[in-house]
């Protein structure tokens, strides 16, 4: 049996509403894309949300509304997609690292204060895996050192923190939508936020810079093609319909792993903090160190079973250390942490009878590898 890593859960409603607007001759700028926004904004509890063509093109969107530019820095994670750090770099601005937390992968926020310098203008946490960032400690800091939050909830779409929902914990939080996420658009994101000037600010910025006005070219500002289509915005209304039907079914598919694999020895389960509700994007076990994790890798996937190592450390990748001299040992939890998670296969219409067999996969490669 061949088990991909991820897949995404489209349906007869997502073919409906595609097919509505392919015969309408209306692809983009339409009424598709504001409804989705409409019903994104209400999910997340912000006035607004603003929809764009992906998460990083949301994340490039803040730091710049927020005025982030050459000379200023921007905290955030290592370990993380690397888009995270990439939209910083977008303006010139400079990532500052902080390690993680070794029990839920995200930023360790005891650390972030010693990062705070003068030229910090905001506070980035990740939301890594669909598990919330101590968002309590993180807006104290903010509050404390006039900072702006900007959320990386890409893989955090229904998660919470203390009851409320992810995205709406900062000055504004992104969404993503690609393929392995929660829910799909195909490729696609969404900005949401209270703040009404950034709001108008990303409306503008993500349609090359049109004026509020919204007259046919008149453009009052430097921006970027990042509208999201009709098609991708149908495919979003579509998914909302049934969010919590969607999140529900992956967290059960969660729960059979979390049952079958509690007893493997050498393997360290997710896990998460009391005032966290985690929503399930990607399932990451991690290997205890003296397992060979590549070597356990590359044996299932040679038997159908997909998985990849998540994350390689932001600060290790090539690019990373020729621009700022990272070198291996600079976040050792970080990298300890990297050298032993593999995600393996997770989607929401997985069955129990593909739990099993990559589970009864992972018992035989423990047993080899011990």
């Amino acid at each position: 049996m061949k088990i991909p890593l991820s897949g995404p859960d489209l349906g007869e409603r997502e073919k409906e509403l595609v097919l509505e607007v392919l015969e309408s001759g209306h692809l983009g700028l339409g009424p598709k894309a504001v409804e989705f926004e409409r019903m994104m904004a209400e999910y997340a509890g912000t006035k607004y949300a603003i929809s764009c063509n992906s998460g990083t093109s949301g994340l490039h969107m803040l730091v710049h509304a927020m005025g982030i530019k050459d000379g200023d820095e921007v905290i955030t994670t290592p370990f993380s997609f690397v888009a995270s750090s990439n939209c910083v770099l977008f303006e010139r601005a400079t990532p500052v690292f902080v390690d993680i937390d070794e029990q839920t992968y995200n930023i360790d926020v005891t650390q972030i204060e010693a990062k705070i310098t003068e030229r910090t203008k905001a506070i980035l946490p990740v939301h890594v895996f669909g598990q919330p960032a101590n968002m309590t400690e993180i807006r104290r800091l903010a509050d404390k050192y006039n900072l702006k939050i900007i959320e990386d909830s890409c893989e955090a779409i229904g998660a919470k923190w203390k009851g409320k929902p992810a995205g709406a914990l900062g000055d504004a939080g992104v969404f993503a939508f690609y393929p392995n996420k929660q829910l799909t658009t195909g490729e696609g994101g969404i900005v949401v936020t209270d703040d009404e000037e950034l709001a108008n600010l990303c409306f503008s910025l993500r349609n090359q810079g049109r004026g509020e006005d919204g007259l046919w070219l008149s453009h009052v500002r430097l921006g970027w093609n990042y509208r999201m289509d009709e098609l991708s915005a149908a495919l979003g209304i579509a998914q909302m319909e049934r969010v919590e039907d969607i999140l529900k079914r992956r967290q059960a598919v969660a729960d059979m792993y979390f049952e079958k694999l509690r007893d493997v020895p050498g393997i360290i389960l997710p896990q998460s903090v009391e005032d966290a509700e985690v929503s399930w994007f990607v399932y990451v076990i991690r290997f205890a160190p003296e397992f060979n994790r590549d070597e356990i890798m590359h044996t299932l996937s040679n038997d159908g079973i997909g998985c990849r190592p998540y994350f390689t450390p932001i600060h290790l990748q090539p690019f990373y250390m020729e621009q700022f001299g990272f070198k291996e040992g600079d976040f050792p939890v970080t990298e300890r942490v990297a050298k032993g998670t593999l995600a393996i296969p997770f989607f929401t219409n997985m069955t129990e009878e593909q739990v099993d067999v990559v589970v009864a996969k992972l018992r035989a490669q423990v047993q080899v590898n011990v």
